[in-house]
């Protein structure tokens, strides 16, 4: 007998290459709202990552494509299907948490074998699944283990094969990583995004680690307070932040807040409450074709913040001639990091900057020493104050 989508959700097709889409969805818990009319489609094929502080909203969104959570308002969608009224268990996705959920009553086979013999399958397929599963996260001959006898990074292994075993359309992970050591998650990192790129499935993943994020994803949505702020490649979201909150949580930037006293087709003058006065050029144009560096709603007279990456800027011991964003300070901490020089001056305006540096960069003056700063004009990206 044929199914319908709705009995089987896993056999919809959709030829909009978008596997997961979310229209205005909204979440509310007691009055209180946890998702604000969160629109973002994750096209086939890619892995996607929602990225954010606590609490910002991302756990939740990723339950309501689960299905744990059901939407407020609003439409989730998986291969063109509506899943608003589809239960979890019906729907083509599965989901690795960051306890790993591992039964600890059983073994890593009969673990990952677990929801093919809910759903009746036959011994013989049950057990050329499991097989290919635990090949597939190099685990075979941990197969009569049980939980307790392994590391966090091989019960995170096995997480992933009991929840790849179906093939599911769209492997949902939340904080997959989070519970694992630096070095063991740095591995599981290359293994994820090996697992992602031989099978070819579609992956979304929520997390807080910046760095997680932008070495995994082909895109990346980063939240806050419940609101997509910025959705784009990390390159994108990294060199062109659309908002002061974006440009701050996505790697270390300086930001200076200001008012926007000229502004014409080669750039704009932005001067900060200290008295700073800073030149920003339009800059080159984003890969995407989305515009320049200078957001065309500023305009003289509205308030902005620039931001400005440690590693734009020049620090040395004599004031850089006729250059401008060129300061003076006080150099009064430095740390050595191996791959680079981290610095942080106190301006005469009294403004902290950091700095960045590669080992070896020159003439840098001892610490509370008088030094000066300086970037180029197309090195600073203004935004809209908000």
């Amino acid at each position: 007998m044929l199914q319908t989508a709705a009995q089987n959700p896993g056999a919809v097709q959709s030829d909009s290459g978008l596997d997961v889409e979310l229209r205005k969805v909204f979440k509310v818990f007691n009055g209180e709202t946890a998702v604000r009319g969160v629109d973002l489609d994750v096209r086939r094929g890619e892995f996607f990552s929602i990225l954010g502080p606590s609490g910002c909203g991302k756990t939740t969104t990723l339950r309501l494509v689960a299905g744990f959570e059901m939407p407020s308002a609003g439409e989730v969608l998986i291969r063109g299907q509506s899943m608003n009224q589809i239960p979890p268990y019906q729907r083509p996705v599965n989901t690795v948490f960051q306890s790993y959920a591992l039964f600890n009553h059983m073994n890593v086979w009969d673990n990952i074998a677990f929801g093919l013999k809910l759903k009746r399958r036959g011994k013989a397929e049950i057990e050329e699944k499991v097989r290919e599963a635990l090949q597939l996260v190099k685990m075979e001959s941990f197969a009569n283990r049980y939980p307790a006898q392994m590391s966090g990074g091989q019960q995170q292994r096995v997480a992933l094969a009991r929840a790849l075993v179906n093939r599911p359309a769209v492997l949902l992970l939340d904080e997959p990583l989070g519970a694992l050591d630096l070095k063991l998650r740095k591995q599981m990192q290359i293994e994820l995004s090996n697992l992602h790129r031989n099978l070819g499935l579609t992956f979304v993943m929520v997390t807080h680690d910046q760095e997680e994020a932008m070495s995994l994803s082909d895109r990346i949505a980063v939240m806050h307070e419940g609101r997509i702020e910025q959705i784009g490649t990390p390159n994108e979201i990294y060199e062109y932040p659309r908002s002061p909150f974006v440009a701050d949580f996505i790697g270390d930037t300086n930001l200076f807040r200001g008012r926007v006293k000229a502004a014409d087709a080669s750039g704009l003058r932005v001067v900060t409450e200290t008295g700073l006065q800073l030149v920003i050029a339009p800059g080159k144009r984003r890969a995407a074709g989305t515009g320049s560096r200078t957001p065309v709603q500023l305009r003289p007279g509205t308030d902005a913040v620039v931001s400005v990456r440690p590693e734009k800027i020049s620090l040395t011991s004599h004031p850089a001639d006729g250059q401008c964003n060129s300061f003076e300070g006080q150099l009064i901490d430095r740390m050595y990091l191996g791959t680079h020089i981290q610095y942080v001056v106190k301006l005469k305006t009294g403004e902290t900057v950091m700095v960045r540096q590669g080992p070896g960069g020159g003439d840098i003056p001892s610490v509370w020493d008088p030094t000066y700063i300086c970037w180029k004009p197309e090195d600073g990206l203004a935004l809209p104050e908000r």
